[in-house]
C-alpha cells in the first residue's frame, strides 16, 4: 500500500461480519451493523509531546483490534475500503 498515515492515526481493515446468527437465521445485508472489529494495515509514527518528543504508538500493522461504533473516516485506497482513526478511537487489542 501506497499510503502511511501521519502522527497518530492508523490505517484499518474492517473484518467481516457473520451472516448468521448464532441460531442460523440468515442477516439480511440491510440488517447488518458494520463490525466494530478491524486489522491494522498500517500506522503512523505517533503523537508529539509539547516538547517536541515522540510518543510511540501502542499498537502495530497486523494487531486485530476492536473501535467504536461511529469512529474514523471510510476513505477508499487503491480500490479497497478502508478506515483512517487515530490511536485514542482503538478500544483494545484481541489476543
Amino acid at each position: 500500500m501506497a499510503f502511511k498515515p501521519l502522527h497518530d492515526r492508523v490505517t484499518v481493515r474492517r473484518v467481516a461480519s457473520d451472516e448468521k446468527t448464532k441460531g442460523g437465521l440468515i442477516i439480511p445485508d440491510s440488517a447488518k451493523e458494520k463490525p466494530a472489529e478491524g486489522e491494522i494495515v498500517a500506522v503512523g509514527e505517533g503523537a508529539r509531546k509539547d516538547s517536541g518528543e515522540l510518543i510511540p504508538m501502542s499498537v502495530k500493522a497486523g494487531d486485530r483490534i476492536l473501535f467504536g461504533k461511529w469512529s474514523g473516516t471510510e476513505v477508499s485506497i487503491d480500490g479497497e475500503e478502508l478506515l483512517i482513526m487515530k490511536e485514542s478511537d482503538i478500544l483494545g487489542i484481541l489476543a
